[in-house]
């Protein structure tokens, strides 16, 4: 029998470091600053240091419009003094609903000083491409990247929903590097396993932030998810002691990769809940049952 897989410490995000589990705003779509208040300190004093947003945050989940998530976000920072400097802040743009991506050097910085004023600080440490412009040419978006650097705007570098080609093309024209991928990544969303995503990332360092680590909260409720999959994470968790939720977000971590899970409950208790998944056990057998359950077909 192989040993846990889970390494439960704090992961290198380029000059930063982060706890395992992230805190993610895409549902902080809250009418009440109090509320707010609340669920963002509560993650980062469970260890949530990463707090993970975009600019297109408060389009769903019930919120109010294009940057509410963001603006929601700078009204916790301005209320609790001290919070800002004991998280790793992160957002993302070139997203513009209708077009529906631009990252062309208008528009890219365009969303990277908007962004700054609704959170209501002068830079960020972690700014990312949230999805890749098709028809913007890799130099020129790294060249945009860079002035926003070397401007003090952003802190580091990252990419989400890119493939590891378009990851290379883009780190060939940048002076700063990028530290972070940020893939769909889940029990039930195995994509980066094999497209290359993780391995790029290990080859070079990057720190994977694994958004959708319970598909959406699926794994959790069991809706639309693969009853044999169910029936191994169910299995895992009374052998560990552990919640369905937990054993899925320890699946995430185990990878060698050591991947950031980034969750977005809005209770504090789940948050908690989440932040403990990192004590359960996972060995090799454990990982590769839940990737052929997931599957439905035996690993050759």
């Amino acid at each position: 029998m192989t040993g846990n897989l889970i390494d439960h410490t704090d992961r290198p995000l380029g000059p930063f470091t982060v706890g395992p589990i992230g805190f993610g705003c895409w549902r902080l779509t809250t009418p009440s600053t109090n509320d707010a208040v609340r669920i963002v300190s509560a993650a980062v004093d469970l260890g949530c240091t990463l707090v993970d947003t975009a600019d297109v945050y408060g389009l769903d989940w019930g919120g109010t419009g294009f940057g509410t998530c963001e603006e929601r976000l700078g009204q916790v920072l301005r209320a609790v003094p001290g919070l800002r400097n004991r998280m790793v802040l992160a957002t993302k743009g070139g997203i513009i609903p209708g077009v529906p991506y631009d990252s062309s050097a208008t528009a890219l910085t365009a969303a990277c000083e908007a962004s700054l004023r609704r959170l209501g600080v002068d830079h960020v440490d972690l700014y990312q491409v949230h999805r890749p412009d098709l028809f913007a040419h890799p130099a020129d978006v790294a060249g945009t990247l860079d002035a926003l650097h070397q401007r003090g705007l952003v802190r580091a570098l990252g990419v989400s929903n890119h493939t590891p080609a378009q990851v290379a093309a883009l780190q060939a024209h940048l002076s700063a590097p990028l530290v972070s991928v940020q893939p769909e990544l889940s029990a039930a969303h195995l994509a980066a396993l094999r497209d290359g995503t993780l391995d790029q990332a290990m080859q070079h360092g990057l720190a994977v932030l694994a958004w959708s680590p319970l598909a959406g909260g699926r794994l959790a409720s069991g809706h639309g998810v693969r009853p044999e999959l169910l029936a191994v994470l169910d299995r895992l968790a009374a052998e560990n002691g552990a919640t369905r939720s937990q054993v899925a977000l320890a699946f995430v971590l185990s990878h060698p990769s050591r991947p950031v899970a980034i969750v977005g409950t809005q209770r504090p208790d789940r948050i908690a809940e989440a932040v403990a998944a990192a004590s359960v056990a996972l060995t090799r057998r454990d990982a590769y049952a839940i990737i052929e359950a997931a599957e439905g077909l035996p690993l050759p």
